[in-house]
């Protein structure tokens, strides 16, 4: 016999005896996780944000006591200068946080207005502030006993996606009363995030007033050896790359597939972002656009490293304009992209429609 609604219990605590301890009602949240920022654009900061980051052995996999040598001895004494530079470059310096903050930050509130109040939405960054544990133990104690976890990396790697479940999973070691959590799956194929990618590089070029002579599509880098290894990342790339191509009538010699930000002495995934531009210029081209499809917010990698420096690079070997297509950030074709991944995710522990009108 199935259960109605006069056998289930209420969710408010009224049904506790007098002298039982204050429960908070059963939620549901959603926490968006990005992969995390400088608190400030300074060295010290930048050192901190470094130390967290390339400590982990998912994203920097050598032998630990050598790594920890390069790092401790060289990497941190020489590049957070130099990194906080860049930083400061970019940074919001009205609203004080980094462009990835303070989009993530935004993608969570409307996120939260489209879900109304079923759902507690919150954000976290993998390394840095606020941290995954630290927002984790906020929603559980705003009564959350059920968390949907939504990485925002549009492609799988152990370097991404499985480190947030590696610092989820950490975080419920400390609880002795764990919520039941569910990571929502990649999204590098889904319809709404091809479209929304699409729309950010129509926009683009109605505002520059004329159409690239090609499009650079560039993904973050990845040793080679991690695919070797059985890391689904290139696949995923590749993915994306034909199906915004096939969106926007592109063929693969107008919009090369590359890859940016290489990092260490082991060859990488190619072609590199670098080397494609300055060969594009060589060549004659004289006017590109890239677009960052791995990347659903404006950061580091996208408004320096393409937008400045990669810009400088192709000026210098004699092309003319490099248009850098903004990421998906907090436009209304991301929020909606978010907000079919979450109803569908949550599905059976909210009543919602796992489509969007």
């Amino acid at each position: 016999m199935s259960a109605d609604a006069s056998d289930i219990a209420p969710t408010d605590g009224s049904f506790l005896p007098a002298d039982h301890p204050r429960i908070a009602p059963r939620k549901v949240g959603a926490l968006l996780v990005n992969l995390g920022t400088p608190d400030e654009p300074t060295p010290g900061a930048v050192r901190r944000y470094l130390r967290e980051f390339l400590s982990d052995e998912r994203v920097v996999d050598y032998p630990r006591a050598l790594w920890a040598l390069v790092l401790h001895g060289i990497i941190l004494n020489t590049r957070p200068a130099k990194t906080a530079k860049a930083y400061h470059s970019i940074w919001m310096h009205d609203e004080s946080e980094s462009p990835l903050r303070y989009y993530t930050r935004l993608q969570a509130e409307k996120v939260q207005e489209r879900l109304g109040a079923d759902v507690v939405v919150d954000y976290a960054m993998r390394y840095g502030n606020p941290s995954i544990a630290s927002r984790l133990d906020a929603l559980q104690k705003a009564g959350c006993d059920r968390i949907l976890v939504i990485p925002l990396y549009p492609q799988y790697s152990a370097t991404t996606t499985a480190t947030v479940c590696d610092a989820v999973f950490d975080a419920l070691k400390s609880m002795r009363w764990t919520p039941a959590v569910r990571i929502a799956p990649p999204f590098h194929d889904e319809l709404r995030y091809i479209k929304a990618l699409a729309a950010s590089c129509r926009r683009s070029f109605q505002a520059s007033g004329n159409l690239p002579e090609r499009v650079v599509i560039s993904f973050h880098g990845l040793p080679e050896r991690y695919f070797r290894d059985g890391d689904p990342y290139h696949c995923h790339c590749q993915k994306t790359a034909r199906l915004l191509r096939e969106e926007m009538g592109w063929t693969s010699d107008y919009a090369p597939l590359t890859f940016q930000s290489k990092f260490g002495p082991e060859k990488w995934l190619g072609p590199a972002t670098d080397e494609t531009i300055e060969r594009l210029a060589a060549e004659g081209v004289k006017r590109i656009a890239v677009i960052t499809p791995g990347f659903v917010a404006d950061c580091i990698e996208t408004l320096e490293e393409i937008g400045i420096a990669a810009r400088e690079s192709f000026e210098a070997a004699g092309g003319e304009e490099l248009t850098l297509i903004p990421c998906l950030n907090a436009d209304d074709a991301a929020i909606d992209l978010y907000e079919t991944l979450a109803r569908r995710e949550l599905s059976g522990w909210v009543g919602q429609s796992a489509t969007v009108s």
